[in-house]
C-alpha cells in the first residue's frame, strides 16, 4: 500500500467513526485472539462493527470479535479494537496497522496491545500475563513503514530503542502484582504464521532470547512509536512453545485465552483507572 492509498483509507475510516463515536480519546486497547471481556468493563459503550466502517479491513480469524467499542473507564475515554488484523490473513503490514493510525487521528496518546502467545521460557505457565519489555521482529519480509512518505506520516527511521514505554510497562507490572494477577515479563518474538513453529524454530527463538512467540502486535507497536503514542503490551500465554509439545491447535489457544480473559481485563482496567495519560 502506498502513501496515497493509506492516507485515503485512514481518512475515510476516521470520518466514518467520528460521526458515530466522537473523538478526544485518551487510550486505545487492541484485543488479541479469544480476549474479549475487557469491553464489559467499559461504561457508556458504543459498538461499531468493522464491516460498517468505510475503508476499514475486516477481521477473518476465529476468536476476534471484529468491532470498535468506544466508552470510558475511570473517567478516561477508551477506544477499543475488539479483534485485530494479521499479516497471515493476506493483509500487508501497513493495512494491519490502520487501527493505530485511526486511533491517533481520534486523539489517542497511549496504547495497550494484547495478544495470545506461546510460552518459550520455562518459567512461564498457561494463563500467565507476560508484560512485554522488548521484542524480536522476525516479520522482516514487510514493514508497516515501507514505502511511505516521511512528509505525511513522519520519519520512516523510527527509534525503537524504548519501543515499550517504561512508565506504562512498570504500571502493568505493579498493578498486576498488587491485584494478585499471574504477572510475568519478558521478550516477545513475532513470526508471520499462520502455521505454528517447528521444534527447530522454537530452539532458535530460545537461543535468540525470546520468552514468548506470536504472530502479531509488532507492526502496531512500530506505527504507534512513529505516531508518538506511548505503548504497553501484554501477551497471554495460551500454549507452551516447547520442543516436546506434540499437539497444538487454534481452538486450544482460544480456550486457554478465554480462561485468562478476566485476569487480562482486570489488569487493563486497573492500568487505565490509575493512569495520568
Amino acid at each position: 500500500m502506498d502513501t496515497a492509498q493509506l492516507t485515503q483509507q485512514v481518512s475515510v475510516a476516521v470520518n466514518g467513526l467520528r460521526e458515530r463515536i466522537g473523538e478526544s480519546f485518551e487510550v486505545t486497547v487492541v484485543l488479541g485472539s479469544g480476549l474479549a471481556s475487557f469491553v464489559d468493563r467499559m461504561d457508556g459503550r458504543t459498538t461499531v462493527p468493522y464491516a460498517e466502517i468505510p475503508g476499514f479491513p475486516v477481521s477473518t480469524v476465529k476468536g476476534h470479535t471484529g468491532a470498535v467499542v468506544a466508552g470510558s473507564i475511570g473517567g478516561h475515554r477508551v477506544l477499543c479494537f475488539a479483534g485485530r488484523f494479521h499479516y497471515y490473513e493476506g493483509y500487508d503490514a501497513a493495512t494491519v496497522t490502520i487501527p493505530v493510525r485511526v486511533a491517533q487521528a481520534l486523539g489517542v496518546r497511549a496504547a495497550l496491545f494484547t495478544n495470545a502467545a506461546g510460552g518459550i521460557a520455562d518459567r512461564l505457565q498457561l494463563g500467565d500475563l507476560m508484560v512485554i519489555e522488548d521484542h524480536l521482529n522476525l516479520l522482516t519480509a514487510d514493514s508497516p513503514l515501507r514505502g511511505l512518505s516521511d512528509e505525511v506520516f513522519g520519519s520512516k527511521f523510527v527509534n525503537m530503542y524504548t519501543a515499550y514505554d517504561p512508565v506504562v510497562t512498570q504500571a502493568l507490572k505493579s498493578i498486576g502484582e498488587r491485584r494478585s494477577l499471574p504477572i510475568a515479563s519478558g521478550v516477545y518474538a513475532a513470526l508471520s504464521g499462520p502455521q505454528f513453529e517447528t521444534r527447530a524454530e522454537i530452539r532458535m527463538l530460545r537461543t535468540l532470547g525470546a520468552d514468548a512467540v506470536g504472530m502479531s502486535t509488532i507492526p502496531e507497536v512500530i506505527v504507534a512509536n512513529q505516531a508518538g503514542i506511548r505503548v504497553g503490551a501484554v501477551s497471554v500465554i495460551t500454549d507452551l512453545a516447547t520442543d516436546t509439545v506434540t499437539e497444538l491447535s487454534h481452538d486450544q489457544v482460544l480456550a486457554t485465552a478465554r480462561r485468562a480473559d478476566e485476569h487480562l481485563a482486570e489488569l487493563l482496567t486497573g492500568v487505565i483507572e490509575e493512569s495520568d495519560w
